[in-house]
Formats: C-alpha cells, sequence, structure tokens
C-alpha cells in the first residue's frame, strides 16, 4: 500500500467512526425509527451525497450499528469468561451474566437498539447472526466444559418438548443432550428479560437493590441449566 493508498484508508476509517458517532448520538436524542442520513450529515458537516459513498442506506448504517453492538456485548461477555477461566462454572456463568448487564446498563440506547422494540421499515440482514449469537456462545462453552468436565444435573425434558429440544440441539451444539440444548435457550432469553426489565426502567419502585438481586438471579438461571452450586 503506499503511502497516498494508506492516508486514504486512514481517513476513511476515521470518517466512517465519526458517521457511526454521530448516529448514536441521534438514536440517544431521538431513536432508531427515526435516524437520517441526511441529518447525519448535516450534524458533520458533509454533503448527503458524500456520506452515502460510506452508507448508501439508512439501513446500511442500521446494520453497521446493530453488528458493532452485539460484538461490544459479545466481546464483554467473552472477556470474563476468559478472565474467569478456572472458577467453578457456575461462578463463570455469573460473570458473563454480570458483564452482559454491565454492558447494557452502560449503553442503553445501544441496547435498544438490539433487544428493543424492531425499526419499522428495518430487516436484519444475515451479517447481523454471527454477532448476535456471541453472548449465546460464550454460555453454551461454559456449560460445554461443565458437561464433560466436572459433571453438571441434567434438567428434566418433558415428553412434549423433546422433538423441539432435538431440534435445538442440532442446530445450536450437537455434541449437547438435547433437555441441555433447550434449557440453554431458555436460560438465554431469561437473562436478556432480566436485563431489559432494568434498562427499560420495569423494575422501578419493585426492585431497590438491583446488584443483589441480578448476581441472586443469574446464578439461578445456571442452576436451572444444570450448572453445580459450590459444594
Amino acid at each position: 500500500m503506499t503511502p497516498v493508498q494508506g492516508a486514504r484508508a486512514r481517513a476513511r476509517i476515521e470518517i466512517t467512526a465519526a458517521i457511526k458517532d454521530e448516529a448514536r448520538a441521534q438514536l440517544a436524542a431521538e431513536g432508531a425509527a427515526k435516524l437520517s442520513l441526511r441529518a447525519v450529515a448535516r450534524e458533520l458537516g458533509m454533503v448527503s451525497s458524500a456520506l452515502y459513498r460510506y452508507f448508501p442506506s439508512r439501513d446500511d448504517l442500521l446494520t453497521a450499528l446493530i453488528v458493532d453492538a452485539y460484538d461490544a456485548v459479545g466481546a464483554a461477555a467473552e472477556r470474563a469468561a476468559a478472565d474467569s477461566a478456572g472458577q467453578r462454572p457456575l461462578d463463570r456463568w455469573t460473570a458473563v451474566c454480570r458483564a452482559v448487564r454491565a454492558w447494557a446498563v452502560a449503553h442503553p440506547h445501544e441496547y435498544a437498539l438490539i433487544y428493543g422494540s424492531p425499526v419499522p421499515g428495518y430487516a436484519a440482514p444475515q451479517d447481523t447472526i454471527a454477532p448476535a449469537a456471541r453472548v449465546g456462545l460464550a454460555l453454551v462453552g461454559i456449560v460445554r466444559l461443565a458437561h464433560t468436565g466436572e459433571g453438571l444435573a441434567l434438567p428434566p425434558l418433558p415428553d412434549a418438548l423433546r422433538p423441539e429440544a432435538e431440534r435445538i440441539a442440532a442446530d445450536i451444539a450437537p455434541d449437547l443432550p438435547p433437555a441441555l440444548a433447550a434449557a440453554l435457550v431458555a436460560a438465554w432469553s431469561q437473562l436478556f428479560g432480566l436485563v431489559s426489565f432494568e434498562v427499560f426502567g420495569q423494575f422501578h419502585r419493585v426492585v431497590e437493590d438491583r446488584d443483589a438481586f441480578f448476581a441472586a438471579s443469574a446464578r439461578r438461571l445456571g442452576q436451572d441449566v444444570g450448572l453445580l452450586p459450590r459444594g
């Protein structure tokens, strides 16, 4: 790469970051449904035609913001899993859940973009699937190690759920028992239910000590999956 090409690449990276930063500011002020490329361009002192060279449409910009948000919360979960390596699986599970909550509380508007109401007229492309799975895969990894290592208490599986549990297992974790795969999906969804209730204000005048409440709830989810408590 020539010096001129390198300078152009760096300039493109900087301008792309500035566009995303301004778009996130608009998300915080107006919400995703009102995100406007023209408004972003105006705030940055750009003409609209110049911005379209970076993001051809509002949906392209939304997708970039969504992928960034999923990657950010996924990275937080993966760091927590790595930092807690060597601890008991239930403690590692709780650490990952707390990292997800901490990121969401610190970035409520980005969290709302990926776990709030759908944006009217927007359909998420395939590019968002892998980033969206990162938190779930971090939790699956902890449970997989427990299953093959020190063991866990396999959760019950009702007969009526067995066909769906087998399909889920084949899709997300073929090496795990169907009962475990189904319990993981349930716990994953409940984790984000807990986080959403806090981020979106549903715990107001209901839960006061939210740190303690969340830690206990996350631990309970891990036990529901079959992770064994200390001792």
